[in-house]
């Protein structure tokens, strides 16, 4: 059988529906307006900001120019021929360590011979003449002298004579000539050395007759070498004989090599309108590392400062705020004193300083008042995903 409530019954049950319904409505709405704060707070809110520092430090800055350059031996001396011919043997080749008169090639020396055996003859020949002309010009001035022969007869014995003296000196010397010409035959080492290149091969013909070929270049000493750079010309003020150097090759990349300027050449070089000066180092090689020919990156120190107090170009550069000056390293404007910020009683201060050698990293801080243990703010980085400690505002 149904029952049904009284009306009073329903009517608590009612209120009690409504009672649930406005709790809930009332979290949800405390919830929202939390989430509300939260996002609205976590947009307003300032970040905190936090610094890169370095400790201020003593050290050394070198001013620097850079340049490309070729390692080549001191003095190369070029070997050639000063005759045409075949070559018969080659007693030198890469490598060869040779000493001065010794023979790296011979040309063959039979055509040359011949030609001297020829002047050789026609010289022991027009000597037979003059002996018998001189031995006749003698009887025949004895004849004149006796009125047994024409005086006239005697002179031109006497200008024959002459003659064939004239004969024999120019047959001495076409034989001087031929015999040099087969003495070039031998191909020799002027200099102490090293062979470095070798231009011909056996049984190869070498012409003379317009220009002399070459055959060897030979380095006298290895153990001296220097390294050629192209220097651009802007560059070229600060360069000067003496400057202290270093440089590197692709063969040894971790190994420096020292040098010093021993030239600096005033013939410009041009190419494609862009001007360098070739400024040559002079490097010692005791060990034989360097082989001619290799490719030099090299430093030459113009301006170097030790154990001075320096700070980093970027600290220079910074500007509380993320702002950066405007220039290179080092720089500032020109109405603008230098200054670097220092972080003092955890606090940023701004120092004002007088600034010397600059390089590629730091910057020679010559005067201010700038104490060895502050740290130097270089840049700063702001966000809530840092876990470092947010720092005060600058004080000025």
């Amino acid at each position: 059988m149904l029952q049904i409530s009284p009306p009073s019954t329903l009517a608590q049950s009612a209120w009690h529906w409504v009672d649930v319904r406005r709790r809930w409505a009332l979290v949800v709405l405390l919830v929202l307006v939390a989430i509300t704060g939260l996002a609205w707070w976590a947009m307003h809110r300032t970040p905190a900001v936090h610094y890169v520092t370095a400790p201020a430090e003593r050290g050394a800055i070198t001013r620097n120019v850079a340049a490309t350059g070729t390692v080549n031996p001191v003095l190369t001396i070029i070997v050639g021929s000063y005759v045409s011919g075949v070559i018969q043997n080659l007693y030198c080749d890469y490598n060869t360590q040779v000493r001065a008169g010794q023979v790296c090639a011979k040309i063959d020396p039979r055509p040359y011979q011949a030609i001297y055996d020829q002047y050789a003859g026609q010289l022991l020949r027009d000597r037979a003449v003059l002996d018998k002309d001189r031995t006749d010009l003698t009887r025949y001035q004895q004849l004149a002298a006796q009125n047994s022969i024409a005086r006239q007869q005697a002179e031109d014995q006497a200008y024959t004579v002459n003659q064939d003296a004239a004969t024999v000196k120019l047959d001495q010397a076409l034989v001087e000539g031929a015999k040099l010409n087969l003495v070039y035959t031998d191909i020799i080492s002027p200099v102490n050395g090293t062979v470095v290149s070798r231009s011909v091969t056996g049984g190869q013909t070498v012409a003379s007759s317009f220009q002399t070929p070459t055959l060897f270049l030979i380095a006298t000493d290895l153990k001296q070498m220097e390294v050629d750079t192209n220097t651009s010309e802007g560059d070229m003020g600060d360069v000067k004989v003496g400057d202290k150097a270093t440089f590197t090759v692709d063969a040894f990349p971790k190994r420096i090599f020292q040098g010093a300027v021993t030239q600096v050449r005033q013939s410009p070089q041009t190419v494609q309108n862009v001007v360098t000066y070739d400024v040559v180092l002079s490097v010692d090689n005791s060990d034989l590392a360097l082989i001619p020919g290799m490719t030099a990156s090299t430093q030459i120190i113009i301006d170097q400062r030790n154990d001075v107090q320096r700070v980093s170009n970027q600290a220079l550069r910074y500007v509380p705020g993320g702002l950066s000056a405007v220039g290179s390293a080092g720089s500032t404007p020109t109405n603008k004193q230098p200054e670097v910020w220092v972080l003092r009683d955890g606090r940023p201060v701004a120092v004002a300083v007088v600034t010397g050698l600059s390089d590629d990293n730091f910057t020679e801080i010559v005067s201010g008042d700038l104490q060895a243990n502050d740290l130097v703010i270089s840049a700063e980085s702001s966000g809530a995903a840092s876990t470092q400690a947010s720092l005060p505002p600058p004080r000025l």
